[in-house]
C-alpha cells in the first residue's frame, strides 16, 4: 500500500529544494510532534547515497534511525530511495504559480495504521513548509 503526502511551499524551488537537502535545515524542521527533535542528519545526495536522520523524544526516552539509500536523484524534480527497512519513497518538487508542491509517497509500514502514518509524514511535511516559509 502506497500513502501520498503532499503541502505547498510558498518559495522559490532553489530553496526547497536546498532546505530539503542541508543537514542543519533537516534538524530544523523534521519532527512531526513538538516533543521529538532530529539530533543528527546526514545527506549524500547522489544515487547510490546514503541518508540519515537520528529522531529522538526531546525527553530522551526513545529514538530511531531513519536512514536509507538514495535510488534515483533528478536535480530540482525528484527524489527517491529506499528506507533500511526495504520500503521505497518517491518526493516530487513541482513548480506552481504560487510556489512548489513537495509530493510524497511511501510504501506503507505494517506496525502502524495507514491514516497514523499519513498523520506522521504529513505533520513533518507541514513543518517543512512551515520552515522554508520563514527563511524568507
Amino acid at each position: 500500500m502506497k500513502i501520498t503526502v503532499e503541502t505547498v511551499v510558498n518559495a522559490k524551488l532553489n530553496r526547497v529544494w536546498d532546505s530539503w537537502n542541508n543537514p542543519a535545515d533537516i534538524k530544523q524542521w523534521n519532527t512531526a510532534q513538538d516533543d521529538w527533535h532530529t539530533t543528527r542528519s546526514a545527506v549524500d545526495l547522489r544515487e547510490g547515497g546514503k541518508f540519515l536522520a537520528r529522531m529522538e523524544a526531546k525527553d530522551g526516552s526513545t529514538g530511531f534511525d531513519f536512514e536509507g539509500t538514495y535510488t534515483r536523484i533528478v536535480l530540482h524534480k525528484l527524489i527517491e530511495y529506499r528506507m533500511s527497512d526495504g520500503r521505497e519513497v518517491e518526493v516530487e518538487f513541482i513548480e506552481r504559480a504560487k510556489g512548489v508542491l513537495v509530493k510524497e509517497t511511501f510504501d506503507a509500514e505494517t506496525e502502524n495504521t495507514p491514516e497514523l502514518q499519513r498523520q506522521g509524514w504529513q505533520a513533518i511535511l507541514d513543518n517543512f513548509g512551515r520552515h522554508v516559509q520563514a527563511k524568507g
